[in-house]
């Protein structure tokens, strides 16, 4: 849920009384690859007489009628929620919860074709769920609060918090045990793994986190390695994909015990990109053409995830030195501006995209002074930019200070300026107007995209297959 909607929940659900409360919510379906999540839409209060508080709180089968049927004409889902005030973390079922969701259960299946959902509401803020399925609650792993803050109330039953290690004490001594283990039970996906991306996979692997997620359709070239830092001559030479070279450096980074890391080579622009995005808590953007970067921007409102995004733009004279450098990063959330209203995407170039007449679009404005394609780029300032993202990410997870994620930050190297741009929510955003609505969010996905196909191998499969042996048995002996 955003945090906007958790906030309207708690005035209702804690009362300045001490008692409990109920309500109702409608809820959206976001389908991933492995996951499917349930995004709370819209809040519907009670009116008069449709529900009780008597130091419990009872509700009317009117109440559950009417909601439950503007859900179904919407195709959504409907959720019962109730309070328990002096209630910390995650809350079991008493037998009253129980027997009040599991009347009103079948009905809700009925008339909207989807399970209810049941949400309880701690005094500490915690919220824990279940779907009702054959009148039986089946738990959830987690509950999500997205704003300028994510916060995941966590049920240590599906997803137990993991050990620090010994190797994580520092990391651990700067935001404590247990918003360490909050932390590190997130999963995180990093969409887009050359310069940047790579770095920020091995920084979040060194962190702590035990699951991370790696998408790029590419593969490893000549000229990917003077950014590329941990990609080696015999990668280029093999045509190794840059999932699996990050996959190699996330685990030797890893201080996790039981860390894994999943490789999706993949496009986030075909169905089966975002369907694995979608399993995620959290997405890094380290992409740089503007179709992706629309993709992932209707994914941090839709679906609720939100995007960390970056780049930079170098700009150089007629001679080729370099004029200045200009580096962006923001976090694409409910409560902050989307990537097209901060000027981050343009949708015209996304629609040229798209029609597939934008050819390889670059952050530098002419691309005719540069001998590699048009997008000049310098190791040292990738360090900066993936810098400013892993920032993005401890402010959205830790709130060092109780703050949340910024609104868009430019930096300007000339200058050495640095601007919290003033860009505002825009009331007809079509992206921030689409906020909570999971699948039936904007398509800007194609089955079929000619420039992500797998074209990037050069040696026959079985060398390949026995020079991908041997280094695996090497990494393992360098391990040991």
């Amino acid at each position: 849920m955003t945090q906007e909607t958790h906030d309207a929940l708690a005035r209702h659900l804690l009362r300045t009384d001490g008692q409990e409360d109920i309500c109702l919510a409608t809820y959206e379906v976001s389908t991933g690859a492995r996951r499917i999540t349930r995004v709370l839409h819209a809040v519907e209060l009670p009116r008069d007489g449709e529900r009780s508080v008597h130091g419990n709180a009872t509700i009317a089968g009117s109440y559950v009628l009417r909601v439950a049927a503007q859900a179904a004409r919407a195709g959504r889902g409907l959720v019962l929620l109730h309070s328990h005030p002096r209630g910390v973390g995650w809350q079991s079922l008493s037998g009253l919860d129980f027997d009040a969701e599991q009347s009103y259960a079948g009905l809700t299946q009925q008339v909207t074709g989807l399970p209810l959902v049941g949400m309880t509401l701690a005094g500490d803020g915690s919220w824990s769920a279940r779907i009702w399925s054959d009148a039986t609650p089946v738990g959830v792993e987690a509950v999500r609060r997205v704003g300028t803050k994510l916060v995941v109330s966590w049920n240590d039953a599906l997803r137990s918090p993991f050990e620090s290690e010994e190797a994580q004490s520092r990391t651990v001594s700067a935001w404590g045990v247990k918003r360490h283990r909050d932390i590190t039970r997130m999963r995180i996906l990093v969409v887009g793994v050359g310069s940047v991306g790579l770095d920020v996979v091995q920084r979040l692997a060194a962190t702590g986190l035990v699951e991370i997620g790696v998408m790029d359709h590419d593969r490893i070239y000549e000229v990917n390695r003077d950014r590329m830092i941990g990609a080696t001559r015999r990668d280029v030479r093999l045509r190794r994909r840059k999932v699996d070279v990050a996959a190699r450096l996330a685990r030797r980074a890893a201080t996790a015990r039981d860390f894994m890391v999943h490789s999706h080579h993949v496009n986030i622009c075909t169905p089966e990109g975002r369907a694995a995005a979608l399993d995620y808590d959290i997405i890094f953007s380290c992409v740089d053409r503007p179709w992706p970067r629309a993709v992932l921007n209707t994914l941090a409102y839709a679906d609720l995830i939100p995007v960390i995004d970056g780049g930079i733009a170098i700009d150089t004279f007629d001679d080729g030195a370099m004029r200045s450098a200009t580096r962006r990063s923001q976090t694409a959330t409910p409560g902050r501006p989307c990537l097209a209203c901060t000027g981050q995407i343009d949708m015209s170039e996304v629609a040229l995209e798209m029609g597939g007449n934008l050819d390889n679009p670059g952050y530098i404005r002419d691309a005719r002074r540069s001998p590699v394609s048009g997008r000049p780029n310098v190791a040292a300032l990738c360090a900066a930019v993936s810098g400013s993202q892993l920032e993005h990410f401890v402010t959205l997870v830790a709130h060092p200070g109780g703050q949340g994620v910024p609104n868009a930050l430019r930096f300007t190297l000339a200058t050495h300026h640095l601007e919290h741009l003033p860009h505002n929510r825009q009331l007809y955003c079509t992206t921030e107007t689409c906020t909570a609505m999971g699948d039936h969010r904007a398509d800007l996905i194609r089955p079929d995209i000619p420039w992500a196909r797998d074209q990037g191998a050069s040696i026959s499969a079985g060398r390949r297959w026995a020079q991908n042996l041997v280094d695996r048995v090497v990494e393992k002996l360098l391990n040991v």
